[in-house]
Parts: C-alpha cells; sequence; structure tokens
C-alpha cells in the first residue's frame, strides 16, 4: 500500500481512520483495530478524531495493545489527526514479557479464633488448617495438602492446554499425589532430628484423550518442564510423576 504522504509534522500514513466525534469507548477503537487489520507490522494508520478525550485514552491505549503513537497533529475544524504505527508479533511479544517480569502473585492471611488461618488472594478466600495434620479428618485441610493440590491443579491444567493447542480433545484428567516428612521429627520439634522437609512427591495422573502415550508423553514432559511450582521446589524433593492413557 502507497503511503498517503508526509504530513506538516513529517508523519507518512498507509492509511486514514476516520473516527468523528466517537471516543475510545463508544466504538472508536474497533474502527482502529478494523482499519489497523490489513496493515502490516510498521505501517502508519492517521486516525482522525474530534473528540478531545482521544488525545488522553489512545496513548494509554497503544501502550497496552503493543502499537506506537507517533504524534498528532491539527486537522480542520476541530479534528487531530493521531499517528499510530502497528506493532508487530515481536512488540506484543515484549509487552507480553514485560508484563509478566512485573507481574506479583499476592496472598494475604489471618489468624482466626478457630485456628485455622484465613487466606485472601485476589477474590478468592480459603481456610488453611495445620501446617501438616496426621489426623484423619479436619476442619480445613493442611498447608500440605494445599502445596499438593497447587502442584496437581497446575499440571492438569497445563497438559489439557497443550492438549488442545495440539488439536487433541481430553475426555479426563485425574492426578493423584502423595508425599511424606523426610524426618517428623523435625516436623514435631524434636531433638536432634534432621531437616524439615518434604521426602518426595509421588503420584500417577490418569488420562483419557483422543491420543495415544507417543503424542502425550512430549506434552507431559514439556508440562513438567514449564511448571512454576515444580521447578520451585528445589532439588532436595524427589519427583516421581508419570502418566497411563486410559481407554
Amino acid at each position: 500500500m502507497d503511503a498517503l504522504g508526509p504530513t506538516e509534522a513529517g508523519f507518512s500514513a498507509d492509511a486514514i481512520c476516520e473516527g468523528g466525534d466517537l471516543d475510545c469507548g463508544s466504538g472508536l477503537l474497533l474502527i482502529i483495530r478494523e482499519a489497523l487489520e490489513p496493515l502490516g507490522p510498521a505501517r502508519v494508520l492517521e486516525i482522525r478524531s474530534s473528540e478531545t478525550s482521544v488525545r488522553e485514552d489512545l496513548p494509554a491505549w497503544c501502550r497496552m495493545v503493543g502499537h506506537e503513537l507517533l504524534g498528532a497533529t491539527p486537522g480542520a475544524g476541530r479534528s487531530t489527526s493521531y499517528f499510530v504505527r502497528k506493532g508487530g508479533a515481536d512488540a506484543l511479544l515484549a509487552r507480553d514479557l514485560q508484563a509478566a517480569r512485573d507481574f506479583r502473585w499476592r496472598a494475604r492471611a489471618k489468624a482466626t479464633e478457630s485456628g485455622a488461618t484465613r487466606v485472601f488472594a485476589r477474590n478468592h478466600a480459603f481456610d488453611v488448617g495445620q501446617p501438616a495434620s496426621f489426623d484423619t479428618a479436619d476442619a480445613a485441610p493442611s498447608a500440605v495438602e494445599f502445596l499438593l493440590g497447587a502442584i496437581a491443579g497446575e499440571l492438569i491444567a497445563g497438559l489439557r492446554w497443550r492438549a488442545s493447542r495440539a488439536g487433541i480433545p481430553c475426555q479426563a484428567l485425574e492426578l493423584s499425589l502423595s508425599t511424606g516428612a523426610s524426618d517428623p521429627g523435625a516436623l514435631l520439634g524434636l531433638a536432634g532430628a534432621g531437616r524439615a522437609g518434604l521426602s518426595e512427591i509421588a503420584g500417577r495422573l490418569y488420562v483419557q484423550c483422543d491420543a495415544g502415550e507417543e503424542v502425550l508423553a512430549p506434552l507431559w514432559r514439556e508440562t513438567l518442564e514449564r511448571s512454576l511450582i515444580v521447578n520451585s521446589l528445589g532439588p532436595d524433593i524427589l519427583l516421581k510423576l508419570d502418566f497411563k492413557v486410559i481407554p
């Protein structure tokens, strides 16, 4: 597509988008997306708008979606021309990576009168019982059980997502995990005990998908390699996980 020619400010546009008096919250962004769609990366779109709020809102939108606002020049009458350079895949990836680097997961915990700990995370709240309980029943899961649940939840979701990307529907996924204390005496505070920690985490994932073991095994290995929690456990915990395909 040939450029429309330089403006007084020195910008060149590959296409023009007439925004009229629409603001970013009432349809202008949809028009801009449609105008940018046929343009290649680094191509420039001129957006003509007479809505004053666009001057504040358009730069924020460009930063969020990975485009570059080159500048603005006065147009005819009340109109202003904004020049946006379309970001490519590299720009979007860089934006996503920076957002991931800056993100922090947060949780706040508070002791309750019942003896449990109330945890607040985002829009969720849940109770955590003893650090590690040896009873058969408790009012709330222990901290160790929450850890096992977090591992199982991440691995199941990770494998399901990778199978879906590969076009493999999964009918059922079930992961059973177990663990034990490396030295129960350390947990109980006995003198002369060794290191407090978990000895190993063992388990098996049962998979019912429209694919065989030769297809699912690489996806399972990648799921383990990319797991945030599994790879944060440290070298002292032996991980013994396998999977079995069921018909």
